[in-house]
Protein backbone atom coordinates (compact mmCIF):
# COMPACT_ATOMS: atom_id res chain seq x y z
CA UNK A 1 0.00 0.00 0.00
CA UNK A 2 3.04 2.12 -0.96
CA UNK A 3 0.70 5.31 -2.65
CA UNK A 4 -1.62 5.41 0.93
CA UNK A 5 1.08 4.92 3.09
CA UNK A 6 3.14 8.34 1.23
CA UNK A 7 -0.05 10.08 1.46
CA UNK A 8 -0.04 9.71 5.42
CA UNK A 9 3.95 11.32 5.86
CA UNK A 10 4.59 14.59 6.28
CA UNK A 11 8.12 14.78 4.59
CA UNK A 12 8.57 18.11 5.59
CA UNK A 13 7.53 17.53 9.13
CA UNK A 14 10.01 14.10 8.89
CA UNK A 15 13.03 16.54 7.72
CA UNK A 16 12.33 19.46 9.84
CA UNK A 17 11.72 22.38 7.36
CA UNK A 18 8.54 24.53 6.85
CA UNK A 19 6.69 23.80 3.57
CA UNK A 20 8.29 26.82 1.52
CA UNK A 21 11.97 26.11 2.39
CA UNK A 22 14.60 25.95 0.01
CA UNK A 23 16.27 23.59 -1.80
CA UNK A 24 19.66 24.70 0.22
CA UNK A 25 17.69 24.15 3.29
CA UNK A 26 16.10 21.08 2.55
CA UNK A 27 19.85 19.47 1.56
CA UNK A 28 21.46 21.31 4.96
CA UNK A 29 18.47 19.72 6.84
CA UNK A 30 18.91 16.20 5.30
CA UNK A 31 22.84 16.24 5.74
CA UNK A 32 22.59 16.89 9.37
CA UNK A 33 20.09 14.28 10.09
CA UNK A 34 21.95 11.78 8.08
CA UNK A 35 24.93 12.38 9.91
CA UNK A 36 23.02 11.61 13.24
CA UNK A 37 21.27 8.78 12.29
CA UNK A 38 23.28 6.62 10.28
CA UNK A 39 22.70 2.98 11.31
CA UNK A 40 27.12 2.29 11.17
CA UNK A 41 27.34 5.59 13.85
CA UNK A 42 24.65 5.51 15.77
CA UNK A 43 23.67 2.59 17.73
CA UNK A 44 20.29 3.59 18.84
CA UNK A 45 18.45 0.44 16.81
CA UNK A 46 15.85 3.25 15.82
CA UNK A 47 18.03 5.01 14.46
CA UNK A 48 18.20 2.78 10.86
CA UNK A 49 14.59 2.97 10.35
CA UNK A 50 14.26 7.04 10.84
CA UNK A 51 17.60 7.15 8.67
CA UNK A 52 15.71 5.58 5.97
CA UNK A 53 12.51 7.95 6.57
CA UNK A 54 14.70 10.98 6.54
CA UNK A 55 16.35 9.70 3.02
CA UNK A 56 12.84 9.10 1.15
CA UNK A 57 11.62 12.59 2.51
CA UNK A 58 14.96 13.71 1.04
CA UNK A 59 14.66 11.70 -2.75
CA UNK A 60 11.21 13.31 -2.69
CA UNK A 61 11.62 16.98 -1.69
CA UNK A 62 14.97 17.42 -3.36
CA UNK A 63 13.77 16.72 -6.64
CA UNK A 64 11.77 19.78 -8.26
CA UNK A 65 9.32 17.82 -10.26
CA UNK A 66 8.50 15.20 -7.45
CA UNK A 67 7.88 17.68 -4.76
CA UNK A 68 5.79 19.63 -7.07
CA UNK A 69 3.35 16.58 -7.34
CA UNK A 70 3.78 15.42 -3.78
CA UNK A 71 2.59 19.11 -3.05
CA UNK A 72 -0.15 18.85 -5.06
CA UNK A 73 -1.07 15.39 -3.81
CA UNK A 74 -0.93 16.41 -0.29
CA UNK A 75 -3.22 19.54 -1.12
CA UNK A 76 -6.03 17.29 -2.76
CA UNK A 77 -5.88 14.85 0.13
CA UNK A 78 -6.50 17.97 2.61
CA UNK A 79 -9.57 19.07 0.12
CA UNK A 80 -7.89 22.61 -0.53
CA UNK A 81 -7.30 21.70 -3.98
CA UNK A 82 -10.52 21.96 -5.14
CA UNK A 83 -12.04 19.02 -5.24
CA UNK A 84 -12.93 18.79 -1.95
CA UNK A 85 -16.72 19.40 -2.05
CA UNK A 86 -17.38 18.05 -5.69
CA UNK A 87 -20.66 15.96 -6.43
CA UNK A 88 -22.25 16.29 -3.35
CA UNK A 89 -20.35 13.81 -0.72
CA UNK A 90 -20.59 10.95 -3.84
CA UNK A 91 -17.21 9.41 -4.89
CA UNK A 92 -14.83 10.68 -6.92
CA UNK A 93 -12.14 8.70 -8.92
CA UNK A 94 -8.89 10.40 -9.41
CA UNK A 95 -8.71 8.59 -12.73
CA UNK A 96 -11.97 9.80 -13.94
CA UNK A 97 -10.77 13.64 -12.77
CA UNK A 98 -7.12 13.17 -14.60
CA UNK A 99 -8.58 11.69 -18.01
CA UNK A 100 -7.44 7.82 -16.57
CA UNK A 101 -9.36 5.26 -16.38
CA UNK A 102 -7.48 2.69 -18.29
CA UNK A 103 -4.79 0.14 -17.00
CA UNK A 104 -1.85 2.62 -17.34
CA UNK A 105 -2.85 6.07 -17.68
CA UNK A 106 -4.65 7.16 -14.43
CA UNK A 107 -4.21 9.22 -11.47
CA UNK A 108 -3.40 6.07 -9.64
CA UNK A 109 -0.28 5.40 -11.68
CA UNK A 110 1.33 8.92 -11.22
CA UNK A 111 1.10 7.98 -7.52
CA UNK A 112 3.30 4.67 -8.51
CA UNK A 113 5.16 6.51 -11.13
CA UNK A 114 6.34 9.21 -8.68
CA UNK A 115 7.07 6.60 -5.80
CA UNK A 116 9.27 4.50 -8.03
CA UNK A 117 10.68 7.13 -10.00
CA UNK A 118 11.81 8.88 -6.44
CA UNK A 119 12.89 5.71 -4.74
CA UNK A 120 11.04 6.33 -1.62
CA UNK A 121 8.44 3.37 -2.37
CA UNK A 122 11.09 1.16 -2.55
CA UNK A 123 10.07 -0.90 0.28
CA UNK A 124 6.98 -1.79 -1.67
CA UNK A 125 6.31 -0.35 -4.98
CA UNK A 126 3.53 -1.05 -7.34
CA UNK A 127 5.00 -4.20 -8.83
CA UNK A 128 4.59 -5.78 -5.54
CA UNK A 129 8.74 -6.58 -5.03
CA UNK A 130 9.73 -5.31 -1.62
CA UNK A 131 13.32 -5.26 -1.11
CA UNK A 132 14.78 -8.11 1.78
CA UNK A 133 15.44 -7.00 5.40
CA UNK A 134 19.18 -6.00 6.45
CA UNK A 135 20.67 -8.81 8.27
CA UNK A 136 23.20 -8.25 11.48
CA UNK A 137 26.23 -10.70 12.75
CA UNK A 138 29.61 -9.39 13.72
CA UNK A 139 33.17 -11.28 13.45
CA UNK A 140 36.66 -10.66 15.63
CA UNK A 141 39.74 -10.01 14.19
CA UNK A 142 43.66 -9.75 15.50
CA UNK A 143 44.44 -6.87 15.88
CA UNK A 144 47.42 -7.05 12.53
CA UNK A 145 44.26 -7.94 10.28
CA UNK A 146 42.47 -4.77 11.73
CA UNK A 147 45.86 -2.71 10.61
CA UNK A 148 46.47 -4.36 7.29
CA UNK A 149 43.36 -5.47 6.04
CA UNK A 150 42.37 -9.12 5.80
CA UNK A 151 39.46 -11.23 3.21
CA UNK A 152 37.59 -13.54 5.83
CA UNK A 153 35.18 -16.25 5.63
CA UNK A 154 31.93 -15.49 7.63
CA UNK A 155 29.21 -18.52 8.71
CA UNK A 156 26.03 -17.88 9.57
CA UNK A 157 22.61 -19.39 9.47
CA UNK A 158 19.92 -16.97 7.64
CA UNK A 159 17.64 -16.40 5.03
CA UNK A 160 18.44 -17.05 1.87
CA UNK A 161 16.99 -17.29 -1.48
CA UNK A 162 15.70 -21.06 -1.86
CA UNK A 163 18.58 -22.57 -4.19
CA UNK A 164 15.16 -25.12 -5.28
CA UNK A 165 12.81 -22.72 -7.05
CA UNK A 166 15.50 -20.02 -7.77
CA UNK A 167 13.48 -17.54 -5.87
CA UNK A 168 10.34 -18.05 -7.78
CA UNK A 169 7.88 -19.61 -4.95
CA UNK A 170 7.06 -22.09 -7.37
CA UNK A 171 7.50 -26.06 -7.32
CA UNK A 172 9.76 -26.51 -10.27
CA UNK A 173 8.40 -27.24 -13.63
CA UNK A 174 5.85 -25.27 -13.25
CA UNK A 175 5.84 -21.05 -12.69
CA UNK A 176 3.32 -18.61 -11.15
CA UNK A 177 0.00 -17.78 -12.84
CA UNK A 178 -2.10 -14.76 -13.35
CA UNK A 179 -3.68 -12.90 -10.47
CA UNK A 180 -7.19 -13.52 -11.28
CA UNK A 181 -8.41 -11.15 -8.49
CA UNK A 182 -6.73 -8.31 -10.46
CA UNK A 183 -5.94 -9.62 -13.89
CA UNK A 184 -2.37 -9.55 -13.11
CA UNK A 185 -2.54 -5.86 -12.93
CA UNK A 186 -1.04 -5.88 -9.53
CA UNK A 187 -3.64 -3.13 -8.24
CA UNK A 188 -7.61 -3.07 -7.07
CA UNK A 189 -8.99 0.15 -6.53
CA UNK A 190 -10.37 0.94 -2.93
CA UNK A 191 -12.49 3.60 -1.94
CA UNK A 192 -11.61 6.32 0.83
CA UNK A 193 -14.19 8.21 1.89
CA UNK A 194 -14.36 10.95 -1.53
CA UNK A 195 -12.05 9.75 -3.35
CA UNK A 196 -10.79 6.29 -4.87
CA UNK A 197 -7.48 4.61 -4.74
CA UNK A 198 -5.83 1.86 -6.48
CA UNK A 199 -4.64 -0.20 -4.23
CA UNK A 200 -1.70 -3.40 -4.15
CA UNK A 201 -4.00 -6.36 -4.77
CA UNK A 202 -4.32 -8.54 -1.18
CA UNK A 203 -4.76 -11.77 -3.25
CA UNK A 204 -1.33 -11.22 -5.06
CA UNK A 205 -0.12 -8.53 -3.10
CA UNK A 206 0.76 -6.56 -6.05
CA UNK A 207 2.58 -8.78 -7.85
CA UNK A 208 0.07 -9.64 -10.66
CA UNK A 209 0.77 -13.06 -10.03
CA UNK A 210 0.23 -15.96 -7.78
CA UNK A 211 1.81 -19.29 -7.09
CA UNK A 212 -0.57 -22.27 -7.07
CA UNK A 213 1.81 -24.94 -6.71
CA UNK A 214 4.32 -23.82 -4.07
CA UNK A 215 8.31 -25.01 -4.13
CA UNK A 216 8.26 -27.62 -1.21
CA UNK A 217 11.06 -26.99 -0.05
CA UNK A 218 10.36 -23.04 0.73
CA UNK A 219 6.66 -23.15 1.02
CA UNK A 220 6.19 -20.38 -1.55
CA UNK A 221 8.21 -17.63 0.12
CA UNK A 222 11.22 -17.96 -2.53
CA UNK A 223 13.37 -17.65 0.71
CA UNK A 224 14.77 -20.66 2.89
CA UNK A 225 16.81 -20.36 6.36
CA UNK A 226 20.16 -22.50 5.55
CA UNK A 227 23.77 -22.09 6.49
CA UNK A 228 25.74 -19.38 4.59
CA UNK A 229 29.72 -19.10 4.05
CA UNK A 230 30.15 -15.29 3.02
CA UNK A 231 33.51 -13.72 2.06
CA UNK A 232 34.27 -10.58 3.85
CA UNK A 233 36.95 -8.02 2.40
CA UNK A 234 37.70 -5.92 5.54
CA UNK A 235 39.59 -2.72 4.66
CA UNK A 236 42.87 -1.73 6.11
CA UNK A 237 42.42 0.54 8.94
CA UNK A 238 38.70 -0.88 10.47
CA UNK A 239 38.73 0.08 13.83
CA UNK A 240 36.94 -1.90 16.91
CA UNK A 241 33.32 -1.19 16.49
CA UNK A 242 32.80 -0.20 13.19
CA UNK A 243 30.53 -1.86 10.50
CA UNK A 244 31.29 -3.06 6.74
CA UNK A 245 28.09 -3.15 4.80
CA UNK A 246 28.08 -5.96 2.22
CA UNK A 247 25.36 -4.83 -0.58
CA UNK A 248 22.59 -7.53 -1.55
CA UNK A 249 23.80 -9.77 1.12
CA UNK A 250 20.99 -9.70 3.65
CA UNK A 251 17.62 -11.54 3.14
CA UNK A 252 16.64 -12.23 -0.28
CA UNK A 253 13.65 -9.53 -1.21
CA UNK A 254 9.79 -10.76 -1.72
CA UNK A 255 8.04 -11.33 -4.95
CA UNK A 256 12.08 -10.74 -6.75
CA UNK A 257 12.65 -7.53 -4.89
CA UNK A 258 16.08 -6.85 -4.04
CA UNK A 259 17.78 -8.51 -1.32
CA UNK A 260 18.57 -6.22 1.75
CA UNK A 261 22.26 -5.42 3.17
CA UNK A 262 24.60 -7.37 5.75
CA UNK A 263 26.02 -5.55 8.41
CA UNK A 264 29.01 -7.26 9.74
CA UNK A 265 29.96 -5.19 13.02
CA UNK A 266 33.94 -5.65 13.44
CA UNK A 267 35.34 -5.65 17.07
CA UNK A 268 39.17 -5.61 17.32
CA UNK A 269 41.36 -7.84 19.53
CA UNK A 270 44.08 -6.19 21.63
CA UNK A 271 47.59 -6.74 21.15
CA UNK A 272 50.67 -7.29 23.76
CA UNK A 273 52.53 -4.42 22.51
CA UNK A 274 50.42 -2.55 20.06
CA UNK A 275 47.69 -0.06 20.03
CA UNK A 276 46.13 2.54 17.85
CA UNK A 277 46.28 6.24 17.58
CA UNK A 278 43.86 6.85 13.92
CA UNK A 279 45.77 5.43 11.38
CA UNK A 280 49.13 5.21 13.11
CA UNK A 281 50.27 1.96 15.15
CA UNK A 282 51.54 2.64 18.82
CA UNK A 283 54.85 1.04 20.68
CA UNK A 284 56.02 1.87 24.02
CA UNK A 285 60.05 1.06 24.16
CA UNK A 286 61.84 0.44 27.05
CA UNK A 287 65.19 2.07 26.39
CA UNK A 288 68.13 1.85 28.91
CA UNK A 289 69.56 4.76 30.63
CA UNK A 290 72.59 4.85 28.79
CA UNK A 291 71.33 4.31 25.51
CA UNK A 292 69.34 7.35 26.23
CA UNK A 293 72.24 9.23 27.34
CA UNK A 294 74.67 8.29 24.81
CA UNK A 295 72.44 7.70 22.28
CA UNK A 296 72.07 4.07 20.55
CA UNK A 297 70.85 2.01 17.81
CA UNK A 298 68.29 -0.79 18.52
CA UNK A 299 65.66 -3.12 17.08
CA UNK A 300 62.00 -2.61 17.26
CA UNK A 301 59.13 -4.87 16.39
CA UNK A 302 56.24 -3.41 13.85
CA UNK A 303 53.25 -5.74 12.39
CA UNK A 304 55.80 -6.21 9.17
CA UNK A 305 58.96 -7.45 11.17
CA UNK A 306 61.53 -5.37 12.95
CA UNK A 307 63.83 -2.33 12.03
CA UNK A 308 66.74 -0.95 13.30
CA UNK A 309 65.74 2.57 14.73
CA UNK A 310 68.22 5.79 16.27
CA UNK A 311 67.83 6.48 19.65
CA UNK A 312 69.15 10.21 19.28
CA UNK A 313 71.80 11.40 22.19
CA UNK A 314 69.85 12.74 25.07
CA UNK A 315 66.72 11.51 24.61
CA UNK A 316 64.28 11.60 27.45
CA UNK A 317 61.58 9.72 28.72
CA UNK A 318 58.03 10.62 26.37
CA UNK A 319 60.16 11.39 23.50
CA UNK A 320 57.85 10.26 20.15
CA UNK A 321 59.96 8.71 17.52
CA UNK A 322 58.60 8.08 14.02
CA UNK A 323 58.88 5.00 11.77
CA UNK A 324 57.64 5.63 8.71
CA UNK A 325 55.38 3.72 6.81
CA UNK A 326 54.82 0.91 10.06
CA UNK A 327 51.27 1.85 10.23
CA UNK A 328 47.84 1.49 8.40
CA UNK A 329 49.34 1.07 4.74
CA UNK A 330 49.43 4.00 2.34
CA UNK A 331 48.43 6.13 5.19
CA UNK A 332 50.23 6.04 8.91
CA UNK A 333 53.57 5.65 10.41
CA UNK A 334 54.65 3.61 13.98
CA UNK A 335 54.99 6.02 16.45
CA UNK A 336 57.58 4.52 18.84
CA UNK A 337 57.39 6.51 22.25
CA UNK A 338 60.97 6.05 24.51
CA UNK A 339 60.42 5.14 28.11
CA UNK A 340 63.87 4.88 29.86
CA UNK A 341 65.09 2.75 32.44
CA UNK A 342 66.64 3.80 35.61
CA UNK A 343 68.37 0.81 37.21
CA UNK A 344 67.29 0.00 40.76
CA UNK A 345 70.28 -1.51 41.88
CA UNK A 346 73.83 -0.49 41.15
CA UNK A 347 77.30 -2.48 40.92
CA UNK A 348 80.14 -0.92 42.58
CA UNK A 349 81.96 -0.39 39.46
CA UNK A 350 78.63 1.48 37.62
CA UNK A 351 78.10 3.32 40.57
CA UNK A 352 82.13 4.46 41.06
CA UNK A 353 81.54 5.58 37.25
CA UNK A 354 78.01 7.12 37.65
CA UNK A 355 79.65 9.02 41.06
CA UNK A 356 82.65 10.14 38.57
CA UNK A 357 80.29 11.49 35.97
CA UNK A 358 78.13 13.26 38.26
CA UNK A 359 80.72 15.10 40.04
CA UNK A 360 81.75 16.57 36.08
CA UNK A 361 77.85 16.83 35.01
CA UNK A 362 76.13 19.99 35.10
CA UNK A 363 73.15 19.66 37.89
CA UNK A 364 69.44 19.88 36.89
CA UNK A 365 68.15 23.16 35.81
CA UNK A 366 65.59 23.74 38.69
CA UNK A 367 65.89 27.76 38.16
CA UNK A 368 61.94 27.47 36.68
CA UNK A 369 60.46 25.72 40.05
CA UNK A 370 62.67 28.38 42.27
CA UNK A 371 61.36 31.54 40.34
CA UNK A 372 57.55 30.01 40.66
CA UNK A 373 57.86 29.02 43.86
CA UNK A 374 60.13 31.53 45.75
CA UNK A 375 61.98 28.64 47.04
Amino acid sequence: MASQEWLEKDFYAILGVPQDASKKDIERAYRKLARELHPDHNPDPTAEDRFKGVSEAYSVLHDDKARAEYDQIQLMKSGRGGFGGMGGGQGVHFDDLFGGGGAGGGFSDLFSDLFSRTGGGAHRRRSGSARGNDLRTHITLDFADAVKGTTTELRMRAPGECETCRGSGAKPGTAPSTCPRCNGRGLVTENQGAFSFAQPCPDCEGTGSVVTDPCPDCGGTGATTRDRVITVRVPAGIGDGQSIRLAGRGAPGEHGGPAGDLLVKVAVRSHPLFARDGDNVTLRLPVAFHEAAMGAKVKVPTLDGPVTLRIPEGTPTGRVLRVKGRGVPGKGDLLVTVDVEVPSSLSAEARDALEKYAAAAPAADRSKLEELTGQ
